[in-house]
């Protein structure tokens, strides 16, 4: 494995530090309610204290990052759509017109479209981030998706990306995706990293039939008996099976947690990003918030290899960061509930008896 590792950030996440748990969790269970009354909000508004190491946690400037790429592995035909439709998309998203622009506008959330790897070169836009590694990726059924450096340069620009974010005040941020082909993507790389069947991590992705997904299934099967990659490298799995904005989006949620930044995640293609991220640096699932169970067949397995538990199960399968913009209102009551809402004493209102 030839991965130039003198070339990468760190990416030295620690733990996070226990010493404000008891006293957050003292004040989530003296709030007017039965203790766990508030479910997986409780344990939202705890984890955020934690992260900010405050008592009174806030959320400043949240942000989507919306990561564009294409993938050579479309010319298989594991897609209804043809690789024209992630260009066409990204014209969609800087237009305003996407399902992640009208969540991220209804909840105030600042939105960045970047162009990882999309085979097209776009025009100077106000929201458009150009960070283009290469025209698309590698056809992984005959070669790795990815040069080492590609993949490097990759991770460095989604380091860089967030961190910047965060150094602009952001203090929590969503991750989303868009490019024909990344369900693919990421289900060789839930396959190979978990070591599951790869029927198991295969879904409809855009729309597939029966016949669809049964030949998706195939070509990656084949992408990964020809390659033989070590299941323990997880660069070298990124750099085989990856996208660049999955690549890219592995690099932003290790440089966000760097920075202390809660990470909101979304679907099935951003908890691959996170999986592999999670095998380079372990701490980073501390500081992650997962939105949901998509509809899509390898998640609910990625979610629980990574023990997740998700906020909502809504049956989403869009993509575009759009199930962790809808999660975002309960991170904001979360904290609204810890910062705001009376206190047992506060309110003169009796304890449950303990006898």
């Amino acid at each position: 494995m030839s991965f130039p590792t003198s070339s990468l950030p760190a990416f030295v996440i620690p733990p996070l530090d226990q010493s404000l748990a008891a006293a957050l969790q003292a004040k989530i269970d003296n709030k007017t309610k039965p203790i766990g009354a508030l479910g997986k909000l409780e344990h939202v508004a705890l984890q955020l204290g934690l992260i900010q190491q405050s008592l009174t946690p806030v959320l400043q400037r949240p942000a989507m990052l919306v990561f564009a790429g294409d993938h050579g592995v479309v010319e298989e035909g594991v897609s209804p759509y043809p690789q024209e439709v992630t260009r066409q998309m990204v014209m969609n998203f800087l237009a305003g017109g996407a399902g992640i622009n009208v969540f991220t506008q209804q909840y105030g959330m600042r939105i960045r479209i970047v162009d990882a790897g999309v085979c097209h070169e776009f025009s100077a836009h106000p929201e458009l981030i150009r960070a283009k590694v290469s025209m698309g990726t590698n056809n992984f059924l005959k070669m790795a998706a990815m040069s080492s450096s590609m993949c490097a340069q990759a991770l460095i620009n989604g380091h860089k990306l967030a961190q910047a974010e965060a150094d602009a005040g952001t203090n929590i941020m969503g991750f989303g995706e868009m490019g024909i082909g990344n369900t693919t993507s990421a289900s060789a790389l839930v396959a190979v990293l978990c070591n599951l069947p790869v029927e198991q991590c295969v879904g409809r992705g855009t729309g597939l039939d029966d016949a669809g997904v049964a030949h998706k299934a195939d070509v990656i099967s084949q992408a990964i008996a020809r390659h033989q990659v070590d299941s323990s490298d997880p660069l070298a799995v990124l750099e085989t099976f990856g996208g660049f904005e999955i690549a890219m989006m592995v690099g932003a949620m290790l440089g966000a947690a760097e920075r202390r930044v809660a990470l909101l995640i979304d679907g099935f293609i951003a908890t691959a990003a996170l999986l592999v991220a999670s095998r380079i640096a372990p701490a980073i699932l501390e500081y992650c918030i997962f939105a949901h169970c998509s509809d899509e067949a390898g998640h609910q397995l990625v979610l629980e290899q990574l023990q997740a538990q998700p906020l909502l199960n809504l049956g989403l399968r869009l993509g575009e960061g759009t199930g962790a913009a809808l999660a975002y209102p309960l991170v904001q009551a979360a904290v609204n509930f810890l910062n705001q809402m009376a206190s047992f004493e506060s309110a003169n209102i009796s304890r449950q008896d303990a006898s």
